[in-house]
């Protein structure tokens, strides 16, 4: 007998104009872990974006912490942040005008007796990276957040889709 659907469409956004985040709120806590996949078209300037986490409103509090590593064929590298207010997608360099990818698991996300935790792979223009993060906090995830630094903004034709994934 075939498995059933792994990855289930919970939300998408596509952009049909200029935005300087993306919010997913409400999020069902049905579902064991989620898969959030973005394809950004474009950025408006070179610029770092960022993830926020949150239940019922946006932690903007200094309870993030990452560790990061990346390379871009040349050079590598690695670093930490602990007690941050976010965590930056990228690492070595500032995603630039060019499409990017990126793709953040959140494991246990719905669980309420641990701090949750969530890996982002991205493929950037001139990068390649995977960072750990961790909220600090045992509330259940149910909004999230992906922002940009300054006055920059995503690019229209940018899509964003959250996936559930039941009993990973």
């Amino acid at each position: 007998m075939p498995a059933g659907r792994t990855y289930t469409p919970l939300a998408r956004t596509t952009l049909t104009s200029s935005a300087a985040s993306v919010t997913f709120s409400s999020i069902s806590g049905s579902y064991t872990d989620l898969v959030l996949v973005g394809a950004v078209a474009g950025l408006s300037t070179t610029i770092d974006a960022w993830i926020r986490v949150g239940n019922g409103s946006i932690d903007t509090g200094t309870n993030y912490s990452y560790t990061v590593i990346g390379g871009n064929g040349t050079t590598a590298g690695s670093g930490r942040g602990t007690n941050v207010s976010k965590v930056y997608w990228n690492f070595m360099n500032s995603i630039t005008n060019a499409s990017n990818s990126v793709i953040i698991n959140f494991m246990n996300y719905s669980n309420t007796t641990t701090n949750k935790s969530f890996l982002t792979r991205g493929a950037y223009s001139t990068e390649t990276t995977a960072l750990v993060g961790l909220w600090r906090n045992t509330s259940a995830i149910n909004t999230i957040q992906l922002g940009l630094d300054s006055t920059a903004t995503f690019s229209s034709g940018s899509t964003f889709t959250l996936y559930g994934i039941l009993a990973a």
